[in-house]
């Protein structure tokens, strides 16, 4: 598994984690890098994700929400959800990640840990929302 697949996987582990436990997010993560062990890249990249997502999380679940037809959010699985905010946080901050990967990365993360539905329903609303914005994104995420 590449790096970027690790960080990710673990940026929805913390995601999910600390929706069920909230609390201070800067404790969790501390607490939550130290239990999984993670190093390097892995760990920066994760941190970035994490740290854009709860930054811009109100711009996040108003594009999610506004490509989810019939849907809210809190509806949602916490992991598809989390999800979506992961694959929506790329789309918009990160140039270096082609589109197509976010959402391949996003499809295949859901096959591994949402249900059965998820990596098609996970696929129609990234791509909604690739279609909406475009590659033109807003600002990198920092490496």
């Amino acid at each position: 598994m590449g790096k970027r697949r690790s960080s990710r996987e673990l940026t929805l582990k913390f995601l999910y984690q600390s929706e069920m436990n909230k609390g201070n997010i800067e404790e969790q993560m501390k607490i939550f890098i130290e239990r999984n062990s993670s190093h390097g890249e892995v760990e920066d990249f994760m941190e970035s994700l994490v740290k854009s997502i709860y930054k811009e999380m109100e711009e996040i679940d108003k594009i999610i929400q506004e490509c989810s037809d019939n849907w809210i959010l809190e509806r949602m699985t916490v992991i598809d959800r989390n999800i979506l905010r992961m694959g929506t946080c790329e789309l918009l901050f990160d140039f270096l990640t082609p589109p197509k990967v976010v959402i391949n990365e996003a499809i295949d993360i859901a096959k591994k840990y949402g249900n059965e539905d998820s990596p098609e329903f996970i696929n129609g609303i990234l791509d909604k929302i690739h279609k909406k914005i475009g590659h033109k994104g807003i600002l990198p995420l920092p490496i």
